[in-house]
């Protein structure tokens, strides 16, 4: 059927902006204000790892005279510390075989949870005795200022399992090695050791071989 004569609009024409005349006498080019700079941001450290170790605080006598001791709680409060640490850790791990990571009570709770949803691995608590509700194992180990003991449930881990043991510290070695002993019990294996800090005039590297360990900020 044919369209009736006239039952369609007539396109308009845009209408354009016009712009402002300038006013006369005035010189747009010279009256126009510098572009100020984009003041950069000034990081506290250029070193991301020496940003990470001016933020963990020394405290003297604590837990016991003698003892000088470093208090993380500054770094885990800043964020972007934080990240640098557990990217430094991972970098170490990607495209690695890792089931599961143990962490050791309780700062290493901290940064092995966030680790293990890094590397997409289940998490492993190892605590002090009767923290645990489950049947557990438990091993005695020697600290640099006493005894002590851990104990992990007897189902975390399974046969053949490739662990990754994270602790705050590492000083004598004698807390990591313990937890790698319980990951051994389960017949699971540890790939390595992590550490944030480590006290290297105390050996626990050592103690920990042909295991290979790690750590971000090291203390001669």
């Amino acid at each position: 059927m044919a369209a009736r004569k006239g039952s369609f609009a007539k396109p308009q024409k845009p209408v354009l902006a016009r712009p402002l005349p300038t006013p006369r006498g005035v010189d747009m080019k010279k009256s126009a204000p510098a572009p100020r700079p984009v003041p950069r941001t000034t990081l506290p450290e250029l070193d991301p790892l020496r940003y990470v170790r001016g933020l963990i605080r020394e405290i003297p006598d604590f837990p016991q005279p003698g003892v000088l001791f470093k208090d993380i709680t500054p770094l885990i409060a800043d964020p972007k510390a934080f990240h640098i640490v557990l990217d430094a850790i991972a970098h170490h791990f990607v495209g690695e075989r890792v089931d599961a990571v143990v962490g050791v009570e309780s700062r290493g709770f901290i940064f092995g949870g966030a680790l293990a949803a890094r590397l997409n691995a289940s998490f492993v608590p190892v605590r002090k005795p009767g923290k645990l509700p489950h049947r557990t194992d438990k091993v005695s180990y020697s600290l640099e200022y006493g005894e002590a003991e851990l104990e992990m449930h007897r189902d975390s881990l399974k046969d053949g399992a490739a662990v990754l043991v994270v602790d705050d510290l590492l000083a004598t070695g004698g807390t990591a090695a313990a937890a790698g002993e319980l990951v051994h019990r389960q017949g699971a294996f540890v790939i390595a050791y992590a550490f944030v800090i480590e006290l290297c005039s105390l050996g626990g590297r050592e103690r920990l071989l042909p295991t290979p360990a790690t750590s971000i900020v090291k203390y001669e």
